[in-house]
Formats: structure tokens, sequence, C-alpha cells
């Protein structure tokens, strides 16, 4: 029997892809209507974490954050079995990952982070990404039902807070990349383009085709041969802000960028790549 802590949009369609899968859940959620709307599913809804958990090989956790997973989990404890498993797909600070599961070792309860890229229709048709991290031999066991729930199963080693590291690395692109095309939406507006025209640039110019050579140059520190010189590259992001400006519009990462740029130009850089801005990032020590 599994059990599932936190029924929000994750949750939610995890819970009726367990089901659909015919494994019997119990579920809890903080808002109890939440959960007792996947009884329609086939679900037993708990208003008592301990009570939900009762009983259970796995209890997944999808909850809000640190504080989140480790109240409900306390208030749970009561009705862990001693063969239960914790897997906590929460998006958690590192050191929280780490000291959760240290802690629940030492109760003699396995604790697995499995935080996801997956929105709500992943969770229930089993796509997207399931990230993991801790004892090898604890997610070789876990591995089969996990790898049940998403696309793709990803092991990255045996520290704890690994899986979590990764996770916010990934969330942080997602931002940028968002924040970017919000800024590039916002500079069309200024120069009179409408965003679904703007948006027709990307039918043409593929961004994500230079990311592997990008990340390629910055590890090697190859930038004293510039495919785009640093100073060219600030006279654009001053083009840019400057025709925002004109356009009555704000744009959100660009004004960071140039700050960033203007700090490694005061440092001599304006003829290296730009890709210099990344330095600081990946020397050693």
């Amino acid at each position: 029997m599994i059990a599932c802590l936190g029924t929000g949009l994750l949750g939610t369609n995890s819970v009726r892809a367990i089901r659909r899968r015919g494994l019997d859940g119990q579920v809890w959620n903080r808002t109890p209507a939440k959960a007792r709307a996947l009884e329609s599913d086939g679900a037993r809804a708990f208003d008592d974490p301990a009570a939900a958990v009762r009983g259970a090989s796995v209890v997944h956790v999808a909850l809000s954050d640190d504080a989140a997973v480790d109240d409900v989990l306390e208030r749970a404890r009561p009705g862990l079995g001693r063969d239960a498993v914790i897997v906590d797909h929460t998006t958690t600070s590192p050191g929280g990952a780490a000291a959760r599961a240290a802690r629940w070792s030492d109760r003699g309860i396995a604790f697995q982070h499995a935080p996801v890229f997956m929105g709500p229709q992943n969770a229930l048709d089993a796509t997207g990404i399931m990230l993991a991290s801790g004892d090898k031999a604890r997610f070789d066991a876990l591995s089969p039902e996990l790898s049940k729930m998403t696309g793709k199963l990803v092991y990255l080693g045996p520290e704890p807070d690994r899986a979590a590291a990764f996770k916010l690395m990934g969330n942080l692109f997602l931002m940028s990349m968002t924040a970017g095309i919000a800024d590039v939406l916002a500079l069309a507006k200024a120069v009179g383009i409408k965003p679904a025209e703007a948006a027709t640039l990307f039918d043409v110019f593929n961004p994500a085709a230079s990311m592997g050579p990008r990340i390629k140059r910055i590890l090697e520190g190859d930038y004293a041969h510039p495919s785009w010189e640093l100073a060219m590259a600030r006279k654009d992001a001053r083009l840019m802000l400057e025709a925002a400006e004109k356009g009555g519009m704000n744009l959100a990462l660009v004004p960071a960028i140039a700050q960033v740029m203007d700090r490694w130009i005061e440092r001599g850089h304006a003829q290296d790549d730009w890709t210099v801005i990344a330095k600081d990032a990946v020397s050693q020590g």
C-alpha cells in the first residue's frame, strides 16, 4: 500500500497514476477537501498524516518546502512502520535534504529524496524527469517502482543532498529562460512588435543549439578567441535597454547582466569572449 502526503497539483495526479496502476493509496493534505476529492479515484483520505501512512510500504511526500516536510513527517511519524520508506519529491534545500536523510536514518527509517521536473500532466502520464541521490542500495531497491512514475529516473550519486542541488540548478535555468522570454516580449512591445509576431523569431533562431558549445567554451576557459566580444555584447545590452526605456518597458534580466559585464570590462576583459562573465563560477579555488 502506498501513502501520499500532499495532494497539490503534483500530488493529486501522482495519486491518480498510482490508482491507475492498481495500487491501494492512502492520502492526506493540509486542506482535507483536496484529499477527500481523490476518494472518487479509489484512494482513502485521512485527516491525520499518521493515520494516512499507517500500513504503507512507501510514503510519497510532495509538499511546499523544508519546513512543511519536517512538520508533516513529524506528525506522520507515529504511524510509520519500521519497514516503510519515505520518498520525498519536494523541492528543498540541499542542506535540508541531507539533514533529513541523516535524521531518519538514525531513526531506522529509510529516506529517499527524489525531486522532479514534472508538471501535473507528467505526474498523471508518468513522464518527465525524476532525480535521486543517496544510498545506492536503497535507490536500486526503489528504482523499479520509481521508474513507473516518470519518463526518466536519474541517479546522481551517494551524497544525499545532490538531487536537491541539481533540482535547484534546473529550476534556476527555467526561471532564467522564462525571464529571458519575458524580456524578449517586453523589448518587442517597446519597439512595436506584437507578441505572436515576436515569437516567430524562434521559428528560425534556436538558441538551444548553442548551449553545448557555449558551456564547453566556459568549462575550457577559452575566452581569448572570441566569437562575440564582451564589449560588443555590452553595446547590444545598452541598445536593448535604451529601446526598452524609449518604449516605456522595463527589462528584468538585462540590467543585471549589464552590471556583470561592466565589472568584467573594468577587469580588462573587453576583448575576450563574452562568456568570460562565467569565469569565477568555474575557476578552481
